[in-house]
């Protein structure tokens, strides 16, 4: 399998943009504060229960090792610990973890004290429940471009479109793991019909798999001019959550909402059965489908079912400020949605040390 693995890492990290050549290359990440996000919960909590919510802020440390922290300190396991989603390590960001209110640590006020070299703890909240993975209504970004040589009626044309039309909601390159590991394992597992040992593995494995098939979907559609319009035959995602509809006749008031983010064309996440589109959005993730066909039987076999996912993001609340040199860059996106791929609609950039993201290396 390893003959077809540039094959592969083109179709997952080097899909088409949306809106025309990048700008020239620019600094990206070269120190943590140079990446800013911060998590927004989908729910509010619920004020008692046997479990804290604790709001933290950290910085050069993931998410997964926090937890870790988090666990010692409360004398728990680490599967006790609860977060909604994983956030980079070169970053600063405020995420939430939930840990037992029986703990070691077992008082709001305790709880706001602690403070380390990588992490403190912002806001404490009693809950009913252990917070779950995905339980984000989005998040909200700040980041700095570095060294940039374009000017500000360049991106000022970019940022006009995205605003506009949105950008195509690739997974990006941290899904397939570093150097695309993941992808690696993905395929052995098509290529031995024996899938990874350890369950975290067998995890990012299907994971990496599904977004490659979902990222070779959305490139068709990007190539068609069609990842921001809806065809007949589609189906139809609701902004923001994971409910769908068919659309047969497209009409204003469709054309409308389409406009207005409140609904995106849909793209398959691929599993057992058919995708539920039909016509022409069918076809092409049938073909699809058969492009990568050791990869679909393997998730067909995993047990996966269809699911669907936005083919676009909305870019809300995008704004920028620059000054010599740097341009610095806040929007907010949906829940699961990349930060670099809006980045890539704007310039090159080196996205987790693989410059295949921006299809241009840096000087």
């Amino acid at each position: 399998m390893r003959s077809e693995r540039p094959g592969w890492h083109e179709a997952a990290l080097c899909p088409p943009r949306a809106h025309g050549p990048p700008l020239p290359y620019a600094e990206f990440k070269t120190q943590p504060e140079d990446f800013q996000v911060e998590e927004e919960l989908s729910f509010v909590p619920s004020g008692s229960g046997p479990h804290w919510l604790l709001r933290i802020a950290k910085r050069a440390a993931n998410t997964r090792w926090v937890a870790g922290e988090l666990a010692r300190m409360a004398r728990v396991q680490p599967h006790d610990v609860g977060y909604a989603g994983l956030k980079d390590r070169q970053a600063v960001t405020v995420q939430w973890f939930s840990v037992p209110a029986s703990a070691a640590i077992a008082t709001a006020e305790e709880w706001r004290e602690v403070c380390t070299e990588e992490f403190s703890v912002l806001d404490v909240h009693a809950n009913a429940r252990k917070l779950k993975r995905g339980a984000l209504a989005g998040n909200r970004f700040k980041i700095r471009l570095r060294d940039v040589v374009w000017s500000r009626e360049q991106l000022n044309l970019k940022l006009e479109r995205i605003r506009e039309f949105g950008v195509p909601n690739y997974f990006g390159p941290q899904r397939f793991g570093r150097d695309g590991g993941n992808l690696d394992r993905a395929a052995e597992w098509a290529r031995t019909a024996q899938a990874p040992h350890g369950r975290t593995e067998r995890e990012f494995a299907l994971s990496a798999a599904r977004s490659l098939v979902f990222n070779a979907v959305l490139a068709r559609r990007v190539a068609l001019g069609a990842w921001c319009r809806l065809l007949p035959g589609d189906v139809a995602n609701l902004d923001g959550s994971a409910s769908h509809f068919g659309v047969s006749v497209i009409d204003e008031e469709l054309l409308a909402r389409l406009a207005a983010f409140d609904i995106h064309p849909s793209g398959a996440m691929w599993g057992h059965g058919v995708p539920a589109t039909r016509e022409e959005p069918l076809a092409l993730e049938m073909a699809v489908a058969r492009e990568f066909f050791d990869i679909s039987q393997v998730l067909e076999s995993a047990g996966l079912e269809q699911e669907r996912r936005a083919l676009r993001c909305a870019v809300r609340d995008l704004e920028v400020e620059v000054e010599s040199g740097t341009a610095t860059l806040g929007f907010r996106l949906g829940r699961g949605q990349y930060a670099t791929a809006v980045l890539r609609e704007i310039c090159a950039l080196d996205v987790a040390g693989d410059v295949a993201w921006s299809d241009s290396p840096p000087p």
